[in-house]
């Protein structure tokens, strides 16, 4: 095992932690045996990404129904819209990017951001880590913002953790690729869609969830920002029971996403969708 991924593994080992990454693990297995996954995959699959896309942009303030995400096809000017279309086009986004993740996972986040952005971006201050003094747009996260420099060497850092690979449960990557990125901020924009984007695509390419049909972020805004916040303040704080807690709460929220499918399930099983 390489030594860079040796943080990664001494995370599994905290307390609750096993307990987590054994009842996600439960969790997913019972949703890929559900006996309509083996006829409509693609549409739980794409009924996953919808939810998941409503659930991230809630988090970043453009709570809207399920239904008006599904009906709309302008995502335009105004400032909820614009996030909930960047939500959609992130999780279209994901599953095109799953080759580069291991090789190249700073290319992967710039193109996350361009994909975020969309037909709004302007000048060279799109795809990229920010500069020094470069003004950064996350009203949810109210955390101090580290230093591009700072970034830019925990980026480094982060990219050698996701290359290394390792032994490490598919759910410590996930919620330490989307607690990173949420604490640095690296670029000017949607940055929790982004992270919550990296989330996504670390639990489809480890194998825990190939066919991307337990959506996470359903489960962190089931959860409530209040709690997403809470649980973050555990990741910032780098404590042992900190990280053990904001692990626990991404663990919680792909359960959550695993419940949102299933209902998904049972529905077309029952002809009602």
């Amino acid at each position: 095992m390489s030594s860079a991924s040796e943080p990664l593994v001494a995370l599994a080992g905290l307390p609750g932690v096993a307990d987590s990454v054994d009842s996600v693990r439960k969790a997913v297995d019972r949703v890929y045996g559900h006996r309509v996954m083996r006829r409509r995959s693609g549409e739980i699959t794409s009924e996953a990404a919808l939810r998941g896309a409503r659930g991230s942009a809630a988090l970043s303030g453009a709570d809207w129904a399920l239904e008006e995400v599904r009906r709309r096809t302008d995502f335009g000017a105004e400032p909820e819209a614009l996030t909930v279309g960047a939500a959609l086009r992130l999780t279209a986004e994901a599953g095109q990017l799953l080759s580069i993740w291991r090789q190249s996972p700073l290319r992967v986040l710039a193109r996350l951001h361009l994909v975020a952005v969309g037909s709004t971006a302007e000048g060279d201050v799109v795809g990229r880590p920010r500069l020094a003094g470069e003004p950064v747009a996350e009203p949810l996260v109210e955390a101090p913002l580290p230093s591009a420099d700072e970034v830019a060497g925990r980026l480094d850092g982060l990219s050698r953790l996701i290359i290394a690979g390792g032994s490490a449960p598919a759910l410590v990557t996930a919620a330490v690729v989307h607690g990173e990125l949420l604490a640095l901020r690296p670029f000017g924009s949607y940055n929790g869609l982004v992270a919550r984007a990296a989330e996504r695509i670390v639990l489809i390419n480890s194998g825990l969830d190939p066919k991307a049909i337990c959506p996470a972020e359903v489960g962190h805004a089931e959860q409530g920002t209040e709690a997403y916040l809470a649980a973050f303040d555990g990741y910032l704080s780098g404590t042992a029971q900190g990280m053990a807690a904001w692990i626990a709460h991404c663990g919680r929220a792909i359960e959550l996403g695993v419940r949102e499918s299933t209902a998904v399930c049972e529905a077309l099983q029952r002809g009602a969708a």
